[in-house]
C-alpha cells in the first residue's frame, strides 16, 4: 500500500516528501542488487513532481552502485600501496555527514576503510595536548580513516557553546595548519569536506527527527541549542574555513541540501583526489568439499533454535 504523495502547494511537504523516501531508500541500498533493481523500480511509484527537483531515483542507485565499485578498487590500491588517507566530515547537524559516510564504507572491508567518531573529551582528555585523542585514531599503512567530525571541533561547538577559553580557540588556529603539514609530511593523504544546507533545510530535517521515532536519538539537547544559535555557528564556520582553508589541505564544500546529489558529489570527488589503479586479482576457485565418511553431524537441540516468527 502506497501513501498518496502530499499537494505540491506546499513546499514543506514537498521536502518532507522526499525525507520519506530518502529513508526507504536507506534500507533499499542496503538489499538492492543491478539484476532486481529495475523490476522493483517497476512496481513502485514515483512522486510525478520529484524528478524536476532531486534527482532520478534509478539513476541515483545505478550511478551509486557503480562508485561504489570504484571505492572497492581504491581500497585494493591502498592496501596494495600501503596507503594513509583521512578523510573528514564536518558540517552542521543533520547536515548529511553520516549518510555520505554510510554509503561510502558500504561496500568496503571495516578492516581498511573504518570510522572514528570521538566522543566528548573526559576529563583526563581535556588535560592532554588537544590533538592528542585524534592521533591515536590515525591510520596506519593501508587503512583509510573517515572522520565523522574532527579536531575542529574546536573551532565549531566548542567555541560556539563556550566549551574553550579564547586563547584555546587562537591557540588551535596557530597550530591546526602546522599539524596538518606534518601529517602530510609523513605520508597522509588528507581531505577536508564540510557540508553545506540552508537554514530552512536544516529546520526540516530536525522536524523530520523530532516527529520520526526511528531518528528521535540522533537529536540532542547541544543538537537543539546548536538550532538556536544558527548565526553564531555561521560565524564560526565562515571563520574557520578562512583561517584553515591551506593549499597543503584545502576544505572542499559539498551542496548539501540534496542528499543524493551530495552523496555522488561527495564520493565522486573523493575518488578524484587519489590517483588509484585497479589491483590484479588471482581467479578464485572453490575447493573440493571433504567428505569424511566417519562424521555424523550432532543434532541440534530444538530448544537452541530461534522461533520462526516470519
Amino acid at each position: 500500500m502506497h501513501r498518496k504523495p502530499p499537494a505540491q502547494n506546499n513546499d514543506a511537504s514537498h521536502r518532507a516528501y522526499t525525507e520519506m523516501l530518502d529513508s526507504f531508500d536507506e534500507e533499499l541500498e542496503m538489499e538492492i542488487d543491478d539484476n532486481r533493481m529495475n523490476q522493483l523500480y517497476g512496481d513502485m511509484p514515483v512522486h510525478p513532481d520529484l524528478d524536476s527537483s532531486t534527482l532520478d531515483r534509478r539513476f541515483y542507485f545505478k550511478e551509486l552502485f557503480r562508485l561504489q565499485g570504484e571505492l572497492v578498487k581504491l581500497q585494493d590500491w591502498v592496501v596494495h600501496k600501503k596507503l594513509k588517507v583521512v578523510v573528514i566530515f564536518e558540517g552542521r547537524d543533520a547536515a548529511g555527514k553520516g549518510g555520505v559516510i554510510k554509503r561510502i564504507t558500504q561496500r568496503l572491508n571495516p578492516r581498511v576503510c573504518r570510522v572514528a567518531a570521538l566522543p566528548a573529551p573526559s576529563e583526563r582528555e581535556r588535560t592532554q595536548w588537544y590533538f592528542q585523542r585524534y592521533v591515536s585514531h590515525l591510520p596506519a599503512g593501508g587503512e583509510i580513516v573517515l572522520f565523522d567530525r574532527s579536531w575542529y571541533n574546536r573551532a565549531g561547538v566548542e567555541k560556539v557553546m563556550g566549551f574553550c577559553t579564547e586563547d584555546e580557540y587562537e591557540e588551535f588556529f596557530r597550530t591546526v595548519p602546522e599539524f596538518e603539514k606534518m601529517l602530510i609530511r609523513s605520508g597522509i593523504i588528507l581531505i577536508k569536506y564540510w557540508f553545506s544546507i540552508t537554514d530552512e533545510e536544516q529546520n526540516l530535517r530536525f522536524q523530520m527527527r523530532i516527529h520520526d521515532p526511528l531518528k528521535q536519538w540522533k537529536l540532542s539537547p547541544m543538537d537543539m541549542e546548536s538550532r538556536r544559535r544558527w548565526e553564531d555557528y555561521t560565524k564560526a564556520k565562515e571563520t574557520m574555513l578562512e583561517r584553515t582553508h591551506i593549499a597543503e589541505a584545502p576544505w572542499w564544500v559539498i551542496e548539501a541540501v540534496d542528499k543524493k546529489k551530495a552523496r555522488l558529489n561527495c564520493i565522486h570527488h573523493l575518488l578524484e583526489q587519489i590517483h588509484y589503479e585497479e589491483v590484479p586479482r588471482e581467479p578464485v576457485e572453490m575447493p573440493a568439499r571433504v567428505h569424511n565418511p566417519d562424521y555424523l553431524r550432532a543434532p541440534v537441540p530444538p530448544e537452541m533454535y530461534v522461533p520462526a516468527r516470519y
